[in-house]
């Protein structure tokens, strides 16, 4: 299928999804909106990879959103302004739901950063499993310098992927996160010389994620994400409801001959959704 925002791409369990509009700074326009939800909502539901690689062409990944979206949004003069703002909460949570989508999947996310990563663009990034960069990326609450709350998941997010202090600066001030210091703070995995470099080592990752029970590798992202949220408490309780149901002993027992036997193990890959109506 083709899309306007991205190219995909399937092979060996790894759904490469790349921003295709580089010349445009891959800014999100009000497409992207409908495409990245459909794009991973398909993979997720057919079961067709084990991996997302989330990556961008051009110097920069994401300029964040365009002005044609944001003119989407904007109420015209006649309409009554409580049920206009009504609308815009209902829209404002459908954009933040096509980055939820990246959560919510069973398939863990790896992303990967060059150059500027701004405004909704970061809100992406934060929603993914995974951060790689490139030395010359840096991120930006750019909102703030347009005189606007962060609203598409900035703050829901970087609350528990940055210490407060930092966090309250980037958004105060609207400065640039460089690429060492975002790593520094633990916001991006590692940081590369360029993209191919970058490429290689997250396509390798990818592999490596590919190989393991996609069974558990969706059991670990759920209690991650869960844990995240919840207390401790909670989360125990969600894991050994998970474990009650999910447990599979011939997945554990592939997993010990493989390594016994001194090869890779072989595990079914994830059902697809059944089509109810």
């Amino acid at each position: 299928m083709t899309y306007a925002c991205f190219s995909v791409s399937i092979s060996d369990a790894i759904a490469h999804i790349c921003l295709k509009r580089g010349d445009e700074l891959n800014t999100m326009i009000p497409a992207f909106w409908r495409e990245l939800p459909e794009i991973i909502g398909a993979i997720d539901a057919n079961a067709s990879a084990r991996v997302i690689v989330l990556s961008a062409e051009g110097r920069h990944f994401s300029a964040g959103m365009d002005l044609a979206a944001f003119a989407a949004l904007t109420p015209d003069e006649d309409e009554e302004t409580g049920r206009a703002q009504a609308r815009l909460m209902r829209s404002i949570e459908k954009l933040q739901r096509s980055f939820t989508c990246l959560e919510q999947s069973r398939i863990p996310v790896l992303v990967a950063i060059q150059g500027a990563c701004i405004g909704a663009g970061l809100d992406l990034v934060c929603a993914c499993d995974m951060r790689y960069c490139t030395h010359d990326a840096f991120f930006t609450i750019h909102e703030i310098n347009l005189g606007m709350t962060a609203d598409v998941g900035t703050f829901p997010r970087l609350t528990k992927l940055l210490p407060d202090g930092p966090l309250r600066e980037l958004a105060y001030t609207g400065r640039k996160l460089e690429a060492g210091k975002a790593r520094h703070l633990g916001f991006v995995n590692e940081i590369f010389e360029n993209h191919d470099e970058m490429m290689d080592v997250v396509m390798q990752t990818a592999r490596e994620i590919a190989v393991k029970s996609p069974l558990a590798i969706w059991g670990s992202k759920e209690m991650i994400t869960y844990a995240r949220d919840h207390t401790t408490t909670d989360s125990l309780k969600h894991v050994a409801t998970w474990q009650a149901g999910m447990f599979q002993e011939e997945d554990v027992r592939e997993g010990l001959s493989a390594q016994i036997e001194k090869r890779s193990a072989e595990f079914d890959d994830l059902l697809a959704d059944k089509d109810l109506f």
